[in-house]
């Protein structure tokens, strides 16, 4: 039995045209991240048959592979619930996300900071990777990481809660090669409501994640 499955989408192909394009949603879940939702369970098979064969040869690379797939699996799952086709803007205190609002000046100093810090991040991963606004609990502070693949380069422990997906196949149907452009497009469809729940979510665990030395 699968351990992973392909969540559906929470809106229609189309709802967050025309930042993305009805093609590229189609062809980004229903392709995409399906393949990583595969590529994870199967990976978990892989390994279950690594161990009862003691096949421990395999092992560098299969680990690799799971933290590969399951990262995309992941970090694809937040990314459709990010948006929103009546979203955009910063978030306000007048839209029930003050909070959120709070949390990015007291980090980045102003909205306009942190959106500059996400926006360059994302567009300069190198290679193909995402840019995220994550929780990091031992500081209580959010923090900008940029995401290489799926995974590395992140502080361990800390939560995503927005993400930005610069990998060629989240833009290139109709962006083709300007990431910039995609990328200042995507502020127009943040859902604030939903990385507000986010961040409350992961704040609220925060302090659980890590044992007092």
């Amino acid at each position: 039995m699968a351990v992973y499955t392909l969540p559906e989408l929470p809106y229609d192909y189309a709802s967050l045209a025309p930042v993305i394009s009805p093609e590229i949603i189609e062809l980004h879940h229903d392709k995409h991240h399906a393949a990583y939702v595969k590529g994870a369970n199967d990976t978990l098979e892989q390994l279950a048959e690594a161990r009862d064969n003691e096949s421990w040869g395999s092992i560098n690379g299969l680990e690799k592979n799971l933290a590969f797939h399951l990262s995309g699996h992941i970090l694809h799952s937040i990314y459709w619930h990010n948006m929103t086709g009546d979203g955009g803007g910063e978030p306000l205190e007048k839209d029930g996300v003050g909070e959120l609002a709070d949390a990015i000046a007291e980090s980045f100093g102003s909205f306009a900071n942190f959106k500059a810090q996400l926006s360059k991040a994302s567009a300069t991963t190198q290679g193909s990777g995402w840019g995220v606004l994550a929780y990091e609990p031992l500081s209580g502070r959010l923090i900008v990481e940029q995401v290489y693949d799926h995974q590395g380069n992140v502080g361990q422990g800390s939560t995503p809660i927005l993400v930005f997906d610069a990998w060629e196949h989240a833009f290139y149907l109709q962006y083709k090669n300007q990431k910039v452009d995609f990328i200042e497009a995507m502020w127009k469809v943040v859902n604030w409501r939903d990385v507000a729940r986010r961040y409350a979510a992961a704040k609220e665990r925060g302090d659980s994640l890590l044992l007092a030395p």
